[in-house]
């Protein structure tokens, strides 16, 4: 644990840490400084109430104030959400980014939904911790135990659909993962100190007019700056076609949930992403969000990635011309990997193109958000059975070995993986290489400080004045830690302004090429 970091003892006796020490802590809440939104909560003794950092109301004295890693361990302690700052409706913290341990990676999980689907013994055995030693890491840790995270995510999810949907509140309990109405109930009014229908009336709905069912209008809010253009753009500049879309402004994609398909439309704007959701399943609320969250690296410190590079004189003019910049995630661990394996062998236009044939042919379509049709990417196991037709050469090998082992449960890749073990795992797999194992594991755990030497991280290092052998780049880095990652995002938009590959042609998700445009031709890599 860094010596920065302070403890913060609670009324319940339990322990949780924070980026910030008290002193920090108690600044922020005197300048309502929004930086701090979502790092930790202000509870204050006298009202049983938590807060943001930011809150507009009058500031507490210091000693009636107690901080809090989480919402769940202040909700545990007792205390409810203000009304009038909505502490729930903020970025994440960052310290789950930067966290490669135990409970940096369990959070990760819960957030995604996965003890509302398999339990506290399943988070665990993904984890591979018995759920005693998890529940005792997790409550010395955040000030609360795996059960009490979960449910903090699910009156979140709770309130959005309250919020932002016109269902009916049976609905909205069994959406967000309750188990029955009553506790739906309960727990809205413990945490938030109202009933649904107060919370429901209390709120400007957005209109409904014209709106397929299962469609939902949120903002996902984003610690700023935020290059929220610039995001979408090279996101968009990359799209497999029929899986992806987009143009300069906006960018769409199909996604595969736990318990159905959905599409999403993202815009950016000032302070947040307007998101068009379409759900097959709307229990699938909380894993998209959490997804498209990581998706777009919204929970990222980005004051404190700017302050670093900014120091660097060969950085200094790309951070100062796009301060927020942010990594691309991914929303599939899967599809993140097969990608880069396919972008191992060919150029990126080529991979997208291969990638794009795999969509024509095996994706199953599913409705966007306009009322159009896309596909979605397939599945490891839709691969292995077509592999003859879809692996046809030696140079198809690695991907076909890797679909194989995703397939057959050989090889997890999600978020909650830790990086040296997933990254070994895939440098034993054949004709993978060390770089892509890298890359994959910077782009499905958002690893803030992987300097990983690809062909665009180069040029960018090339036009910046930047040594370009690995060894003398890799020294020069250190100064870049811990967020090294960052600034080999700034050094791959370099080189994508030099060759114009961050503008991309605009698409829409109806509008893919047909399969035999992007089908391998005799036999050979396209």
């Amino acid at each position: 644990m860094s010596d920065s970091r302070q403890y913060f003892p609670s009324d319940g006796g339990t322990i949780g840490d924070v980026l910030v020490t008290t002193e920090q802590a108690y600044r922020a809440v005197t300048s309502r400084d929004p930086r701090f939104d979502g790092c930790f909560v202000t509870a204050v003794r006298s009202t049983g109430i938590y807060c943001r950092p930011s809150c507009p109301a009058r500031t507490p004295k210091a000693d009636n104030i107690v901080f809090f890693p989480t919402t769940a361990a202040a909700q545990q302690a007792g205390y409810r959400a203000c009304k009038r700052c909505l502490p729930d409706a903020v970025p994440g913290s960052p310290e789950w980014n930067l966290r490669a341990d135990l409970a940096g990676r369990a959070v990760r999980l819960i957030d995604d939904g996965t003890v509302d689907r398999e339990g506290v013994g399943g988070l665990a055995a993904r984890l591979g911790y018995s759920p005693r030693h998890l529940n005792r890491v997790l409550t010395a840790e955040l000030g609360a135990g795996p059960l009490a995270l979960a449910r903090a995510h699910r009156a979140h999810t709770a309130r959005l659909l309250i919020e932002r949907s016109g269902l009916a509140f049976g609905d909205i309990a069994h959406a967000a993962g309750f188990a029955s109405l009553r506790q739906f109930n309960d727990t809205v009014r413990e945490v938030f100190a109202a009933t649904p229908t107060e919370l429901r009336r209390a709120t400007k709905r957005p209109s409904t007019a014209g709106v397929a069912a299962g469609t939902l209008r949120l903002r996902l809010p984003a610690r700023l700056p935020f290059d929220g253009p610039g995001t979408l753009r090279r996101l968009a500049a990359r799209a497999v076609p029929g899986v992806e879309w987009g143009s300069a402004g906006h960018y769409g994609r199909t996604l595969r949930l736990p318990h159905g398909t959905g599409s999403v439309e993202l815009t950016p704007a000032p302070t947040h992403v307007s998101t068009t959701l379409h759900l097959t399943d709307l229990r699938d609320l909380g894993s998209a969000v959490n997804r498209l969250r990581r998706l777009l690296d919204l929970d990222c410190d980005p004051v404190a990635v700017d302050e670093t590079l900014g120091r660097d004189p060969f950085l200094a003019e790309a951070v100062a011309g796009t301060p927020g910049a942010r990594l691309l995630g991914s929303v599939d661990g899967a599809e993140a990997a097969l990608r880069a394996v396919l972008r191992q062998q060919l150029s990126p236009r080529q991979a997208r193109r291969r990638a794009g044939w795999w969509a024509a042919e095996l994706g199953e379509p599913v409705a966007t958000t306009e009322g159009g049709t896309a596909r979605l990417f397939p599945t490891p196991r839709q691969l292995v059975e077509q592999a003859a037709h879809l692996f046809p050469t030696a140079e198809d090998e690695p991907a076909r070995e890797l679909a194989e082992r995703l397939a057959e449960g050989q090889l997890h890749i999600h978020p909650g993986r830790d990086g040296t073990e997933l990254r070994a795992e895939l440098r034993n797999v054949p004709g993978l290489t060390a770089r892509t194992a890298e890359r994959i594991s910077a782009r499905v755990l958002g690893e803030p400080d992987t300097l990983v030497l690809t062909d665009a991280v180069l040029r960018g290092a090339r036009r910046s004045g930047l040594p370009t052998e690995a060894d003398r780049l890799q020294r020069h880095s250190h100064a870049w830690s811990p967020w090294r990652s960052y600034a080999a995002e700034h050094l791959r938009r370099i080189a994508d302004e030099a060759t114009g590959v961050s503008t991309p042609p605009a698409s829409r998700a109806d509008t893919a090429n047909p399969p035999d445009e992007h089908r391998p031709r005799e036999g050979k890599p396209t």
